[in-house]
C-alpha cells in the first residue's frame, strides 16, 4: 500500500490492484499534420505532458504494474466511425483523409500509433477505441476484472475529453480514479484545469486528483 496525497484528499492504494492507463499518446493527436493540427488546435501545447508520463511509466514498469496503452481510430473500412462523428465541424482534414503520417486516425496508419517516448513494450495491452471513454467497445473491462484491478492512475490526452470521459466511465463501473494532471494535457489550458476541477469537485464526484511528484514520491518509500 502506498499514500498519495492527492485532492479533494490523500488516497491509499494498493499497487498490486493498479493499473496505469495511458489514454491516446498518439501521434495523430501531438504531432505536427495529424488530426489535432487538422482541428486547427497547437499541438506542441500537449507536449508538456510526455516527460511527467514517462517518468511515470518507468516507474510503474519498475515496480511491476500493469500498464495500459489506448488509441482512439477507426478501421480502414471506417465501418466504426459514425458519419456524425466524421462530419463533425470543419477541419482541414477529417478523420480517414490523407495527411503527412498516413490516413487521419485510421488503425495501422502511422498517425494512429503511439510517440516513441512512451511506446508500449511486450506484455502491454493496447486497446483501440473506436470513441472517446476506453471503455465503449472494448475489452478494457475485461482486463482489469481479470487482473483484479481497483484503482487506476490515468495519464494522456486529451484532458476534457478522453481523459474524462474514461474516468466517468471507470467511476461507474466502481473503479477508484487518481487523475495525474501533470501527465494530462489540453489544447486549451482552461479546459485542462477545469476538466481537473470537475473530477475532484464534490468530494471526488469522479474521482483524485494528484501530481506525479506526489505519486512517484509515495512509491519510492514503497521501494
Amino acid at each position: 500500500m502506498i499514500q498519495v496525497v492527492a485532492e479533494p484528499a490523500p488516497i491509499a492504494i494498493d499497487l498490486a490492484r493498479t493499473a496505469l492507463v495511458i489514454i491516446d499518446m498518439q501521434r495523430d493527436f501531438l504531432e505536427p499534420g495529424g488530426f489535432g493540427e487538422a482541428l486547427g488546435n497547437d499541438v506542441g501545447l500537449l507536449k508538456a505532458a510526455v516527460e511527467p508520463c514517462r517518468q511515470v511509466l518507468a516507474a510503474a514498469r519498475k515496480a511491476g504494474m500493469l500498464v495500459i496503452h489506448t488509441r482512439e481510430g477507426h478501421s480502414p473500412d471506417m465501418n466504426d466511425a459514425p458519419p456524425v462523428k466524421v462530419e463533425r465541424g470543419s477541419p482541414s482534414k477529417r478523420i480517414g483523409d490523407a495527411g503527412p503520417m498516413g490516413r487521419i486516425l485510421i488503425q495501422g496508419e502511422p498517425g494512429h500509433d503511439i510517440i516513441s517516448a512512451l511506446y508500449p513494450i511486450a506484455g502491454e495491452p493496447v486497446i483501440d477505441k473506436p470513441g472517446k471513454g476506453a471503455f465503449y467497445a472494448t475489452n478494457l473491462g475485461l482486463i482489469l476484472s481479470n487482473r483484479g484491478i481497483e484503482n487506476l492512475l490515468v495519464c494522456g490526452v486529451t484532458t476534457e475529453v478522453c481523459v474524462n470521459t474514461t474516468v466517468r466511465e471507470g467511476n461507474d463501473r466502481g473503479f477508484r480514479c487518481i487523475v495525474l494532471s501533470d501527465c494530462c494535457a489540453s489544447y486549451f489550458p482552461e479546459f485542462h484545469k477545469m476538466g481537473l476541477a470537475m473530477i475532484k469537485a464534490q468530494g471526488g464526484i469522479f474521482g483524485w486528483v494528484a501530481g506525479s511528484k506526489q505519486l512517484l514520491a509515495a512509491m519510492a518509500k514503497s521501494a
